[in-house]
């Protein structure tokens, strides 16, 4: 059995709350760890039910001055700003490193598939992206997909972030940077 990896520097990326009425783009703050200690910060904006997440994060992450020592990209969810789905296949082959989305609950997938054949442009196209990712299954308390990563790599991933809650640090971190870019300060726990 070959061994598993060990990540220590990784980035968990989410977007900021918005108001149901808001059209236009969404800030998505990446927070970048080195093992346990946050080592930076990055931003980046993504249209509302846009098509445009998985080129900006790229972008964001290419261009930083953490792209080199990256070893994993952590997403809380699949989707940006709404329904901006990310492409993991081709997040994962565009940065040579492990992508995985990791939420606290199975996504209901016949309630995101009709809100996007029916009301999001593009939907049927975003759909295909959402199913190529793979089904999201249960590791170590939480739901993730993986691209990049084999089981216990990802188990160990999610062990090594998760020490103040079931959520990596990195995401969690992000999701209250990005609560306080958004509304002002962060409100609910990830």
């Amino acid at each position: 059995m070959a061994a598993v990896r060990r990540f220590s520097q990784v980035i968990g990326i989410d977007d900021a709350p918005f108001h149901a009425a808001h059209r236009g783009d969404v800030p998505v703050v990446g927070a970048v760890f080195s093992q346990l200690r946050l080592e930076g910060v990055l931003s980046c904006r993504v249209r509302r039910d846009g098509a445009n997440a998985t080129e900006r994060v790229l972008r964001m992450i290419q261009g930083s001055r953490f792209a080199p020592q990256l070893q994993a990209v952590l997403l809380q969810g699949i989707a940006l700003a709404g329904f901006n789905v990310v492409d993991l296949r081709r997040l994962h082959a565009a940065l040579g490193i492990p992508v995985m989305v990791v939420a606290r609950k199975a996504p209901a997938l016949p309630a995101m598939r009709a809100a996007l054949w029916d009301c999001v442009p593009g939907g049927r196209r975003k759909w295909r992206l959402i199913e190529r990712a793979g089904p999201m299954q249960p590791i170590e308390g939480v739901y993730a997909q993986t691209m990049g990563l084999v089981l216990e790599e990802a188990q160990a991933l999610i062990k090594r972030f998760a020490v103040h809650s079931l959520i990596p640090e990195p995401l969690r971190t992000a999701h209250l940077i990005a609560g306080a870019v958004g509304q002002g300060g962060s409100r609910h726990r990830v």
